[in-house]
């Protein structure tokens, strides 16, 4: 019994490893998905560094910036448009890309995560 108790655990272990990494996979996906659309809309007020290009515009890599608030907010922000205290300009709803999805934008939620929240 104690053998097959063993392949047991074994087998369990490899599925739980293939989860893993299917979910890391997906994850991995779904932050170079977010990094497509962040270049070809984001970029251009945002700077590819996330720190801002355009005065008032919220820098990304500081604590208490954008993504110190939930993805809730974010997406909300992202989707209906959101003018940042002391900001000249507004973000304009979709960040001005009609074309924009629900899922690419929480993509883009997953890649300034991923891309700019570590440095924080």
């Amino acid at each position: 019994m104690p053998y097959l108790s063993s392949k047991i655990t074994k087998l369990g272990l490899a599925v739980a490893a293939t989860a893993l990494m299917a979910g890391s996979a997906y994850a991995n996906d779904v932050v170079k998905q977010g990094a497509e659309v962040y270049e070809g809309t984001c970029i251009a007020c945002h700077g590819e560094k996330g720190k801002g290009e355009i005065p008032g515009v919220p820098d990304f890599t500081s604590a208490k910036g954008p993504l110190a608030q939930s993805d809730v907010v974010l997406l909300d922000h992202i989707i209906n448009g959101f003018e940042s205290p002391g900001s000249d300009m507004a973000m304009p709803e979709l960040g001005g890309d009609e074309d924009l999805t629900e899922q690419d934008i929480k993509n883009v939620i997953a890649y300034l995560r991923a891309a700019f929240q570590s440095n924080n």
